[in-house]
This record gives C-alpha cells, structure tokens and sequence, in this order.
C-alpha cells in the first residue's frame, strides 16, 4: 500500500480522530495528509453505539461529560458543526440540551425495600473525613502503587459516599489512590452535589451518535482518510543516540501484510492499550463469552515497544488482573412504555432528568440510566432504550442465583426487577444485550510514576503516545476529555504549534469550592 500522507494515526478513537483535527485546524496540516488506521471496521473506538429497533441497540459504555472541566474536549467542538442543528457547533447543540433537561436525581440510591436512601448526608465518621483529607493532600510520589484500601477505613466503603462516587466514575475499593486522590481534586465541584449528579451533562444522543459521528463527518469534508479492517502489527524504528524515530509501519489490511513507509517529517501518533479490548456481547438467551488475554489484540504492540524501553511505559501493569479490571453493562431496548412509567413513579424523574439510580444491596453493585429519549438517532419514537452496569459480575445475585458474567440478558432483567420489585411483565417486550469488557477499568490499576508514557516520550522524534494510557499531570483517566487532551498535547508539541493547551481547572483551588466541599462533608 503506497501513501503520499506524512501523519499517520494508528487505533481509530476518539483520541486519533481529535489529532487528526488539531493538526488540521491548528497544524495548518491538509487533511489528505492524514491517515488513521483502524483494526475494526468503524471509527470511535470506545464511543460505540449501535443496533436498531428490531435486534436491539447495545453501547458499552456511557461517558460523563461537564462543562466545568473537559477544557480540551469543547475546545475542539467548540469548532465542529453539529449534524442535527443547522448553525450550531456540537459544544452549542450539547450546551442548549442540558439547559433543556437539567439533572436532579431524586433517586440516586435505593436499598433493598425499593426505598430511595436519603442522601443529604455523605455518611462521614470523623475518621473518614480525616482519612478523605489526608489522602486528597498527600504526594503522589509517596501514594506510589498503593491501593485506596490501604489509606481508608473499611467503614469508608459503607458510607452514602462512597456508593455514589465509585458508581458515578466506576471506582473499585483495590483501584489506584492516585487516581481516587486526582478524581476528588479535579472534580471537587461535584463533591457537593454528588447526590443529584446537577454537574452531569449529556450529550443529545449517545456519544458515538452526537461524537463521533459530527467529528467524522467533519473529517471526512477535510480529506482525511480513515481506513477501516487495517491492523497494525509492528513499527519499524531506528534509535541513535538516544532518539527513537519510526521509519515503517507494518500492518494488515483485509488480512493481507503491508508496509507504509515514514518518511523524514512525516509523524505516527499510536493509541496505546484499550480499555474495551477483548468486550464481549451476549444476547436474551447467551451469556457474554468470557474471553481473556490470549484474545486481546489492543496491547500487543504497545508491548512490543515498551520492551526495553522504561519510558515507553510498563503495559504488564495495566493488563495483568482481569478480576480486578473488568465489569459488565447491559443495554435495554424495549417497546413498551411500562418500565420507563413505572421507573418515573418510583424515582421521581422524567428519563433525561436522573442520572444513574444505584441499588446499594445489589451483590453485582448494579446501576441503570435512562436517558433522554431517542437516545440513537435511528430510534423510533415508540421505542425506549436504556443502559446499566455492574462492578461486581463474578458475584452471585440476589434474586438469580448466578454470576452476572454467567448470566443472558433475560436473567440480568430478572435481577433488575428483583431490585426494583418490578413485575416481570413490564420488561415482556425487552430486548437486553450484555456486554463483559475485561479491561475497562484497567488505568485506574495501581501503577508508579512512569508505568505510563508521557504523550511524546523523551527522544522521541517523530512518534506518540495518546490514549489512557499515557502520563497527564492532574488530570483524570476513564474520560473523553483524557485522551482529546493527549492527543492535543502530541499534536502540539510535534508540530510545535504555539497556541496553548487548554490547562486543567483547578477547582481545587478555589476557596469557594474547598469550603464549600468542607461543609459538605460535615453534613
């Protein structure tokens, strides 16, 4: 395969298809010099969304967005025109919905009895509170590869707190303390209103819908060539003196071997690790098939490179413990109104205006949204879609008496109205796809400074990192705004772009926010 481009983007996500336009708008790069190159046969990467009325809609995940922080992410809508509203840019589209349908959970947890919990109050012994406070100052240097478990109390994980934070941005009690401390600095804000998720906001449609879609269509106006079903498998280099520059790109496209040759001046800018490599889907009558490491094909090269190379990052660190990365999430579309009506009488919310509703005596520790509707484009109005997810799928259930990992998606709504003491017949007409993703949760993984690459790694010539999986200061994984960040500081720094990266609110800093924060947690 001969290409005449000079920058070449390898993995087709969210943080590739944000490169490829900050060179173009801010690099004055043509877009016919862009390549990305994509195993899978669509672009957005994480940011999936698909399906239809009839075999049913599925999406792994749902990401949470503010306009508080994600500084980088509506720096680039900001500038890209929205496929729905004639005028409007995606940032002003998302920005007049959530003015629209602003959230107010009023049943963010509930207990066994159906009962919603009270949550004015964060639950805080004196203990806790002085034990959250220690560890939101400490170094991170010093926290190194620790645990939260080993800097809070068990008591701790039974407080009101605790329920909704790690269900709100999928915390686990053995996850990173570096990122618990950096997730409770970057979004004290919400710290104070973690109860009614006010500080949530949504996208019109699911982001691979209201995303990904708007970015690619403006991409592909650009030039940029995005080929799909073209797995790279290896990048020829040469260092010198301590420089690292690629000089090949070995790849698969439509299962036959190719080599792209790079050029001097031309860049490769590489998605390393995936958070939703190896998922899984299931069906009503079918389990997820429960695949591991030797299924995976988004770490390889990334491990490839790391050999050898401390400063290319430590993926073993990441992708080691499936047990301790992976959860499952379940899709709903339904062509009844019946669960919709009976969810809006138990919660008290019209779907769009809740958020997550987490059963607090759930063994799986299950969650479910209901977003505005439609929340795919191609959805017909009779239809109702909507989403959930477990932190806990090894764990048996409570009303079925299996693994949710072991569990069809007829089993998982049993389980659902178990919690709910919804009868069976609301969710006749459902139609739930699970999905078992291994590593979703694979970058909050306790790891040391350096385990993750910076996003131009020193000595680095022509090649880097964005994903993850690479190294931020003060930012947080696990969100849109992670990798649109990366990908803007690679871009940037390789094509010395003197326009300034949006830098991280710091929240935290504000007196009004600590205070406030400060009260919070005495109530």
């Amino acid at each position: 395969m001969k290409l005449t481009s000079k920058h070449y983007l390898i993995g087709g996500g969210i943080g590739s298809m944000a490169a490829a336009a900050f060179m173009i708008r801010d690099g004055g790069v043509p877009g016919e010099d862009i390549h990305i190159l994509e195993a899978g046969p669509l672009m957005g990467g994480s940011l999936d969304g698909a399906g239809d009325a009839e075999r049913g809609y599925s999406m792994r995940g749902g990401r949470m967005l503010t306009t508080d922080n994600y500084e980088c992410t509506w720096d680039l809508f900001k500038t890209i025109p929205s496929l729905t509203v004639s005028g409007m840019s995606v940032f002003d589209e998302t920005v007049a919905f959530n003015e629209k349908h602003e959230p107010d959970s009023m049943a963010r947890l509930v207990d066994r009895r159906r009962a919603k919990v009270p949550v004015t109050s964060m639950g805080f012994s004196m203990k806790d509170r002085m034990e959250l406070l220690k560890l939101s100052h400490a170094d991170e240097e010093v926290l190194g590869a620790s645990a939260i478990t080993d800097h809070l109390s068990p008591d701790f994980f039974e407080t009101e707190f605790w329920f909704m934070w790690s269900t709100t941005f999928a915390f686990q009690p053995w996850h990173s303390a570096v990122e618990f401390k950096r997730y409770l600095l970057r979004f004290m804000m919400e710290f104070t209103r973690i109860e009614t998720l006010a500080g949530v906001k949504r996208t019109i449609y699911n982001q691979y819908d209201s995303l990904v879609l708007p970015l690619q269509a403006w991409l592909t106006a650009q030039g940029v060539r995005m080929i799909a079903d073209c797995k790279v498998i290896d990048l020829v280099h040469r260092s010198v003196g301590g420089d690292f520059t690629v000089t090949g790109i070995q790849c698969l496209r439509s299962g036959a071997r190719e080599v792209i040759t790079v050029n001097e001046g031309d860049l490769v800018l590489f998605q390393n690790g995936s958070m939703t490599d190896a998922s899984s889907l299931g069906s009503m009558t079918a389990a997820p098939k429960r695949l591991t490491k030797a299924d995976s094909g988004g770490w390889t090269l990334w491990e490839k490179l790391a050999e050898g190379r401390p400063h290319f990052g430590n993926p073993a660190v990441f992708n080691s413990c499936i047990a301790q990365s992976n959860w499952e999430s379940f899709t709903v579309t339904l062509k009844s109104p019946a669960f919709f009506e009976k969810m809006h009488q138990l919660s008290g919310n019209e779907a769009g205006t809740g958020g997550l509703v987490t059963f607090k005596d759930s063994n799986w520790m299950m969650s479910i949204v209901l977003a505005h509707q439609p929340h795919f484009i191609n959805q017909p109005a009779d239809v109702q879609v909507f989403w959930g997810y477990s932190l806990f799928p090894d764990r048996i259930g409570n009303f079925v008496a299996k693994p949710m990992a072991a569990c069809n998606g007829a089993e998982i709504l049993q389980e659902l109205c178990g919690h709910l003491r919804f009868d069976l017949e609301v969710v006749a007409t459902a139609n739930c796809i699970p999905c078992t993703m291994p590593y979703i949760t694979s970058m909050f993984m306790p790891r040391r400074l350096g385990d993750r690459p910076l996003p131009v790694p020193a000595g680095s010539k022509n090649f880097a990192f964005i994903s993850q999986f690479v190294e931020i200061a003060d930012d947080v994984v696990f969100t849109v705004e992670y990798s649109v960040r990366a990908a803007q500081m690679a871009v940037y720094e390789l094509l010395g772009v003197s326009r300034k990266v949006p830098p991280v609110t710091r929240h935290d800093k504000s007196i009004r926010v600590k205070f406030d924060a400060f009260v919070k947690a005495f109530q």
